[in-house]
């Protein structure tokens, strides 16, 4: 099998990672082990279920890691909404955010959708 760091979904999901931290150094210092860490958590995970899902040794398995990784982003654009609507929080620009983040949920949801054809949702 090929290495996850191949994998574009990957490579845009580091960035991501690295968005959100640039973007977290910039909130509330109270917000350390709050939503900073929910989110960097989120946007990790993203990034560390792709590499995973390749390492495993099955379709299935690299599928089902897929799926958490979606989940998580799932997570992530929440958080991002909320911290949106802060006070604190809602000056700050999410466009890079919000656009990697949108392009590596489309990555992951083409990826599911051609490894499982089958599957009904979208």
């Amino acid at each position: 099998m090929h290495s996850y760091r191949n994998l574009i979904v990957w490579q845009r999901a580091i960035q991501l990672v690295v968005a959100i931290y640039e973007l977290t150094e910039q909130f509330p210092r109270e917000e350390i082990y709050g939503l900073i860490a929910q989110m960097r958590r989120s946007a990790v995970t993203i990034a560390s279920n792709i590499a995973e899902g390749r390492h495993r040794g099955t379709k299935q398995d690299f599928l089902q890691f897929l799926r958490i990784a979606y989940s998580s982003g799932a997570e992530l654009e929440t958080q991002l909404e909320i911290a949106q609507r802060l006070p604190k929080t809602k000056r700050l620009d999410y466009a890079r955010t919000t656009a990697l983040l949108t392009e590596v949920m489309k990555m992951l949801h083409a990826m599911i959708k051609t490894l499982n054809p089958r599957a009904t949702k979208s």
